[in-house]
């Protein structure tokens, strides 16, 4: 079991120390990779992965439901553990709920389960894509405009990918296969770009990033398992679920947080100290799902 949960978690940690390592020593300019990936690989891989002739929404309702409620049962500890802190719930609630779900969540999710576990890690990093760009923003910002949201291209493709579903229209399948090969692109990119982004986050404040760190993927772990006993979710749904509550904070937390004016520093270290603490972290999540 270890040597396994050890081939699932090191391509996920070597690709970003590579990425560290090499923008430690190069400094190079991911600005247009990055937009790449937001704005055409995510997308491809979203839409790829929903308009898959196999693709069954209905089959991941329940699914779905448990990642809306993991989401908001975290966001209720952070809101808690930021009133006991006296830290503002602007700063310490969204890193709280809104985890690293597709430059982790995706990579672990089929190292782990293997290819057919794409489709249920995407509606799981959508249902925290919606969250995140809707009540996420609200939190930062009570007048920033929702609707906005809408113009997100990893959205568009999630709400062109739900309609080709639901509506039963069958996709041309080399167009299916040409938005795969995107797709498989756009997670070892996302790796290394996540080592590379790395570089410019502190270690400001780390106290409160190391106890977000542990505090976050212990409840999100805890709350992942009782949601899918409460729903009677299956042991391979349970198991995703619980890494999925294992994962952390994500680096759009840092990025909204430096738009907003939400103590980026801050949020900067609670979003590096938890991505570095997941090296402990997602090994007994794993180890918990595995068995």
């Amino acid at each position: 079991m270890i040597e396994r949960i050890v081939a699932i978690l090191f391509p996920v940690f070597f690709i970003p120390l590579l990425g560290y390592l090499v923008a430690r020593r190069r400094q190079p300019d991911l600005t247009q990779t990055n937009r790449l990936i937001a704005d055409v690989f995510v997308p491809a891989l979203v839409f790829g992965a929903l308009a898959d002739r196999d693709f069954e929404i209905y089959a991941y309702r329940w699914l779905a439901l448990a990642m809306l409620l993991l989401t908001i049962g975290c966001g209720l500890v952070g809101l808690v553990f930021a009133k006991g802190l006296g830290v503002r719930a602007r700063v310490l609630v969204p890193p709280m709920m809104f985890s690293n779900s597709v430059n982790l969540g995706v990579p672990v999710a089929m190292l782990a389960f293997g290819a057919h576990a794409l489709q249920p890690a995407i509606v799981l990093f959508l249902i925290s894509s919606l969250l995140h760009y809707s009540f996420g923003l609200w939190l930062l910002d009570r007048d920033a405009r929702i609707a906005g949201m809408w113009r997100v291209p990893s959205l568009l493709a999630m709400c062109a990918g739900l309609v080709v579903s639901l509506a039963g229209i069958e996709v041309w399948q080399p167009a299916v296969q040409a938005l795969r090969m995107l797709g498989d692109i756009c997670i070892p990119l996302m790796l290394f770009a996540l080592g590379v982004r790395m570089t410019d986050i502190s270690f400001a404040g780390w106290g409160v990033g190391v106890l977000v760190g542990l505090v976050r993927p212990a409840a999100g772990m805890a709350i992942a398992w009782g949601v899918a006993r409460l729903l009677g979710l299956a042991g391979f749904e349970t198991g995703l679920l619980v890494i999925y509550g294992a994962l952390p904070p994500a680096v759009m937390n840092y990025i909204f947080a430096e738009r907003y004016d939400a103590e980026p520093d801050r949020v900067a270290s609670v979003v590096l100290i938890g991505n570095l603490l997941a090296i402990l972290v997602l090994p007994a999540a794993l180890y918990f799902s595995l068995v």
